[in-house]
């Protein structure tokens, strides 16, 4: 009895013992390739053109993301800062990449209005590039000289109507989202507001803050210390909802201008031919990136609030941006000079 209960089981455990043999070095053999398939296809590095110079929100951003990046796709990711043309020379070398995965681009809302603002452009916004993903939006925030008499938007509003004299309003230039805004409420409302274009966020606040021009009109990130400070009264934001950081101040929206919404964003964009499973893949690199406690309160900080979508959501975006902002240029004759 003992012998023939013995060897069925010695011979069950070299079975059992072959098996597993086998199942490791199958395993061991496919490791390599899973591995492979979750790799970047590209060596590296990945760029990550900033299309703003050294120091703006867009170098910021690209910044708060490229060290993340790096560490999620395991290759080198830098930061290539190509400034110039409200964003359009660095986007013309990301459309003008090999589409391989090896250059994106981080792009600013000045991206929706360069086609119409610039019809010379050297690229077709829409046909030599793909949006990856929507990082974030912010508003911007009209604000006002805190010796102004204007205590609400309402007040300002009521001593623009037309047929008065006007109000001078700042923005950081000729073509910006602010003057396009601006430009869109006053002929919706029947306001009579007049442009005074500045170079940059800086110089317009340093008039703000003087009162040398009675209203401004700027991102978060450049009013709020100023706001903070007590020398500007914010009157109003221009998205949909309020801001978490300027909680008590109103949108337009709420104001009676109804579904005004002009946020300024941030977008990462690729070329054009870029394969749809390396953008798919890229967004979702960037989504997982975002939700990190550490990134998502760097870019609040920048006055950003996060969106987490597809590309194809993120491709939507723009191309309302595009459409509403080049009808904005094109119906008030708007140039960058």
């Amino acid at each position: 009895m003992h012998t023939t209960t013995t060897q069925p089981v010695a011979g069950r455990r070299h079975w059992l013992g072959q098996a597993s043999a086998l199942l490791a070095s199958l395993t061991a053999l496919a490791l390599p390739a899973a591995a492979l398939a979750q790799a970047w296809p590209t060596p590296g590095p990945v760029r990550l053109v900033a299309v703003f110079p050294p120091g703006g929100s867009v170098d910021q951003v690209a910044r708060i993301l490229a060290p993340v990046l790096q560490q999620q796709l395991g290759v080198s990711v830098i930061v290539d800062n190509k400034g110039g043309a409200s964003g359009a020379i660095g986007t013309g070398e990301v459309a003008r990449a090999t589409p391989d995965g090896s250059t994106f681009g981080v792009v600013f809302d000045t991206h929706g209005v360069n086609p119409a603002l610039q019809p010379k452009i050297a690229f077709d916004t829409r046909r030599d590039l793909a949006t990856v993903a929507l990082l974030g939006t912010s508003p911007m925030v009209i604000s006002t000289h805190a010796d102004q008499p204007y205590k609400t938007f309402t007040d300002v509003a009521n001593a623009a109507k037309a047929g008065g004299k006007g109000i001078a309003y700042g923005t950081i230039g000729n073509g910006s989202l602010g003057h396009l805004a601006v430009t869109l409420l006053a002929k919706s409302a029947g306001l009579e507001l007049v442009h005074v274009p500045y170079k940059g966020g800086g110089p317009l606040m340093q008039d703000a803050i003087a009162g040398h021009v009675p209203l401004s009109i700027g991102s978060v990130f450049v009013a709020r210390p100023h706001i903070d400070s007590k020398r500007l009264r914010p009157l109003a934001v221009t998205t949909a909802q309020r801001h978490p950081s300027l909680p008590d101040v109103p949108t337009l929206a709420e104001l009676g201008f109804r579904n005004f919404d002009a946020p300024a964003w941030w977008a990462v964009i690729a070329p054009a031919r870029t394969p749809p499973d390396l953008v798919q893949r890229m967004n979702a690199e960037l989504n997982k990136a975002m939700q990190l406690p550490e990134v998502a309160a760097k870019l609040a900080q920048q006055g950003i609030t996060v969106h987490l979508g597809t590309p194809a959501q993120a491709q939507a975006f723009v191309d309302r941006q595009l459409d509403t902002w080049g009808k904005v240029v094109r119906d008030n004759g708007i140039t960058p000079d």
